[in-house]
């Protein structure tokens, strides 16, 4: 298994334990973090290596990333495992499948590339790649089918480990908060990319609200090992007043916040699950903004408003991502609890709708692949 930066840990953490049930003893290894290390997992090489931030990025550990997927290639082709499964992370994971997929081994990629938002291409590369294709969303399958790749739609994971019921009373004081205060989740990302190119605007919105609302409370989880980063935006900002940091815990913070500022990525979704209203910020390099903008096909980056067809939550990316318009959108929300119940009722819908016992029902498809 290859699982990159801690979304593909979550989702790989979800599905390991459910493939330990049908598999009791079944022993995974490769590259993981964190939540597959809980399950057993045996981690060759950590999960931050796959953690990249768009093209510019990407091309300075260009020569690393090869050579690391050749070393993992090599090492697999000498074991044969029964399975490879690629977690998300396909710029990496694709190659390595089509190589091991030519030389007999059963692959598996567990989340779609988003071939219906931009670089829909990519679908010819994932027939190479995949024996099987694992889908988070329930009109993905038909989109694979038309080009022959066979898919199943086996739900979202944290649809099935987030309540259905949010644990907000239980989360606050878990936090030390209580009942009165109003919270904002602040959460810039969990790549040191974002965190260079989102959080300075996430810590000034948040500086911006506290001047305006001196008893708001914002929270900023923060993913591991990013705390010095994160440190240094707060301090050149000379917002410690204004922000609370929380060593992870990000889905206590969400389930305790009022609002959610969020970087377009798996946190929307998560923070969608919540049925928190959101701010959705994001912003990358000139140079990688100048090629996604020209390959997008719809007007929507966040996954509740991809998900919902709709403009359900305020998108503010690039050059709209200032602070003023962050903090703005946020005390939008706080100012109108009728809005805040409606998409709160927008996101049970979709709560219910990923909702499949996603481990076993993809540990069903795995099986099949193995087993046939």
């Amino acid at each position: 298994m290859v699982a990159g930066e801690a979304s593909g840990d979550l989702l790989a953490g979800l599905l390991l334990g459910g493939l330990k049930s049908h598999w009791p003893s079944l022993r995974a290894a490769g590259i993981g973090g964190p939540d597959m290390a809980a399950q057993g997992f045996e981690a060759w090489w950590p999960s931050e290596r796959l953690a990249v931030h768009g093209y510019a990025e990407a091309l300075k550990v260009y020569r690393s990333l090869v050579a690391l997927r050749t070393e993992l290639g090599d090492r697999l082709l000498a074991q044969h495992p029964a399975a490879f499964i690629g977690i998300d992370a396909p710029d990496f994971n694709l190659g390595l499948e089509a190589r091991l997929k030519t030389a007999g081994l059963k692959t598996v990629h567990f989340v779609c590339p988003s071939i219906w938002a931009w670089r829909g291409g990519r679908v010819h590369q994932l027939a190479a790649s995949a024996d099987h294709v694992l889908c988070l969303f329930p009109f993905e399958p038909a989109l694979l089918a038309r080009a022959g790749v066979p898919a199943s739609y086996v739900g979202h994971p944290l649809a099935d480990a987030i309540p259905l019921d949010v644990p907000r009373a239980a989360a606050r004081a878990a936090l030390g908060l209580n009942e009165r205060d109003s919270v904002v989740a602040v959460m810039p990302g969990s790549r040191r990319g974002e965190i260079r190119h989102i959080a300075p605007d996430f810590v000034r919105a948040a500086q911006r609200l506290h001047a305006a609302r001196p008893e708001l409370r914002c929270l900023l989880p923060i993913a591991p090992g990013l705390r010095p980063m994160v440190e240094a935006a707060v301090a050149e900002a000379g917002a410690q007043d204004a922000i609370e940091l929380v060593d992870g815990r990000s889905h206590e913070v969400m389930a305790a916040s009022d609002v959610v500022m969020v970087a377009s990525g798996t946190a929307t979704l998560e923070a969608a699950l919540f049925k928190r209203p959101m701010v959705i910020g994001y912003r990358v390099h000139w140079l990688n903004w100048q090629v996604m903008r020209h390959m997008r096909y719809q007007p929507w980056v966040g996954l509740p408003n991809v998900l919902s067809e709709d403009f359900v939550v305020p998108e503010l990316l690039q050059h709209a991502m200032t602070p003023q318009a962050l903090a703005a959108a946020v005390l939008g929300w706080l100012d109108d609890p009728q809005a805040c119940e409606r998409v709160a009722q927008r996101f049970t819908e979709l709560h219910h709708l990923l909702r499949r016992d996603t481990a076993r029902a993809a540990t069903d498809a795995i099986a099949q692949i193995i087993e046939a």
